[in-house]
C-alpha cells in the first residue's frame, strides 16, 4: 500500500522544489521545446534518485528505472537508455540548476534565520573551495596543472548553532585562484562575518570591505608586511600570544591582529576588520572554518561527486549542482521533522524508507528505542564464588569433593 499512496516520502522529500517554478524556467529556457520523452523534471528526479541512492553511473540509473516500478511511479517514466541519460545531461544548461539550489537555499534561510538572528557576533560564513580531480585525458577543458585536470567548487556556507548550509556555490575550472571568485561569495551584509583562508588574500578587496562595512576575518601570509599602529593588551588566559593594530601590505585601512597557534601547534597570524571583536572571539571564529572543510567531507563521502555521469562541462557542472540540491533537501526534511540526530542520520532513514508512507516513516524515525539492558547486572560467577566462599567458611563444603558425574536430561 506505501508504494501507492500520494504522500510518500521521496515526494515528500523533492516538494521543497516547487515544479511550477522549475516549470516556468524551464518554459523560458525553452529546454523542453522538441523532447517527446525525457523532460527536465523527470530528468532532475531522475538524478536527486540517482544521488540518494548513491547510483554513481549512468547504466546503473538507467537499469534501475527500467527494472523496479516504484522508481518508474515515483521519478515519472517507465524506461529510458543510458544514452539518453547522457545527452540530456550534456544538453541542460547548468544555471537552471543553480537557481534551483538559490531556490532552496533561500527556503533554508527563511526556515533558520529567524531563529539564529541573536547571535552576539551575527552569521558566520565561511568561504572556500574544493577540487575535483578529472582524468587528463577526457577532461581536457578543465585544465588545472601539467600533471592534474579539474574544477573547483567555489562554496559559502553558513554556519551557525552547529549548522552548516550553503549560501553560494560556484564552479569553476580548477585553474582560476581563488580570489577571482571572492566578490560573489560576499554577502553585502552588516551582520554577517565572514571567515576565508589565505587563498583569498588581497589587499584591494580588503580595503573595498573595509569601506563598504563588509566585516571578515582571514589568516595572513607570512611574507605580508606588517606595520603596527598601537600594541594591546593580550588576556593571560586566551591563547593569543600578540594583539595589535595594525595597517598590513597597502591596505589604507587599518585591522586587528591577533597571533595564535593552530591546533598542530604552528603559530600563525589572523587579521579582522570588526574593532568590537576582541582577540579571543577571532582566534575562535577562524577555527570555525575548519567547518567547511567537514562540509566538504560529508558531501564527497555521501554523494555522488567523484565518479562523474558525463566528460563534458555542462555534464559536470550539473552533477555538483544536483548533489549540492540533494544536500539541502536531506537538511530540508531534517528541519521539517525537527530531527535532532546527524544529517548523515537523516539521509540514511530517506534512502532506506524512500518509498513509505510519510506517515510510517516518521513513525519509525521517532520511534522510542526499544530498553534491551536492565542495566549493569551481577554476573553470575561472582555470586556463585561467595556462595561456595560461604560454604567452606561455615564447614558446609563437603559437596566440594562429590566426584559423581550427573548427567543433564
Amino acid at each position: 500500500m506505501d508504494n501507492h499512496t500520494i504522500k510518500n516520502v521521496f515526494r515528500e522529500y523533492i516538494h521543497p522544489l516547487d515544479s511550477k517554478v522549475i516549470q516556468k524556467m524551464i518554459d523560458h529556457a525553452e529546454i523542453d521545446k522538441y523532447v517527446k520523452k525525457l523532460d527536465a523534471l523527470t530528468f532532475i528526479n531522475a538524478f536527486i534518485y540517482a544521488q540518494l541512492k548513491q547510483l554513481d553511473n549512468l547504466q546503473r540509473i538507467s537499469d534501475t528505472i527500467t527494472r523496479k516500478k516504484t522508481v518508474q511511479r515515483l521519478v515519472g517514466i517507465e524506461s529510458i537508455s543510458k544514452s539518453q541519460l547522457s545527452r540530456k545531461n550534456r544538453e541542460m544548461p547548468p544555471a537552471i540548476f543553480q537557481a534551483i539550489l538559490h531556490h532552496l537555499m533561500q527556503q533554508i534561510h527563511q526556515l533558520l534565520g529567524p531563529q539564529k538572528a541573536n547571535k552576539a557576533l551575527g552569521k558566520l560564513h565561511l568561504i572556500d573551495s574544493s577540487i575535483i580531480s578529472m582524468c587528463l585525458s577526457q577532461y581536457e577543458w578543465a585544465d588545472f596543472r601539467e600533471s592534474k585536470f579539474g574544477v573547483k567548487m567555489h562554496t559559502s556556507i553558513v554556519f551557525c548553532d552547529g549548522i552548516s548550509y550553503p549560501n553560494e556555490v560556484i564552479v569553476t575550472p580548477a585553474r582560476p585562484a581563488d580570489e577571482t571568485q571572492l566578490d560573489a561569495l560576499i554577502v553585502p551584509d552588516k551582520n554577517v562575518l565572514h571567515v576565508f583562508d589565505r587563498g583569498y588574500f588581497n589587499f584591494t578587496k580588503f580595503d573595498t570591505y573595509c569601506a563598504d562595512d563588509i566585516r571578515f576575518v582571514t589568516r595572513i601570509k607570512t611574507n605580508t608586511v606588517v606595520h603596527v599602529i598601537e600594541e594591546l593588551a593580550v588576556d593571560p588566559s586566551s591563547p593569543a600570544t600578540r594583539h595589535a593594530a595594525v595597517k598590513i601590505g597597502k591596505m589604507k585601512y587599518p585591522v586587528q591582529l591577533v597571533e595564535t597557534v593552530d591546533s598542530k601547534g604552528n603559530a600563525i597570524q589572523i587579521i579582522c576588520n570588526d574593532a568590537k571583536v576582541n582577540a579571543q572571539e577571532i582566534s575562535d571564529l577562524y577555527r570555525y572554518r575548519w567547518q567547511i572543510e567537514l562540509f566538504f567531507k560529508w558531501v564527497k563521502q555521501h554523494l555522488v561527486i567523484k565518479k562523474l555521469y558525463g566528460k563534458s562541462e555542462n555534464a559536470v557542472y550539473n552533477q555538483l549542482f544536483l548533489a549540492m540540491i540533494t544536500f539541502c533537501l536531506t537538511l530540508f526534511m531534517k528541519i521539517n521533522l525537527g530531527y535532532r540526530g546527524t544529517l548523515l542520520e537523516m539521509l540514511n532513514w530517506i534512502r532506506d524508507y524512500w518509498t513509505t508512507s510519510m506517515e510510517r516513516f516518521i513513525s519509525n524515525v521517532f520511534k522510542e528505542p526499544e530498553r534491551t539492558s536492565k542495566g549493569r547486572r551481577r554476573l553470575e560467577h561472582e555470586r556463585i564464588f561467595e556462595e561456595t566462599l560461604e560454604q567452606y567458611e561455615t564447614g558446609e563444603a563437603w559437596h566440594l569433593d562429590d566426584l559423581t558425574f550427573h548427567s543433564i536430561i
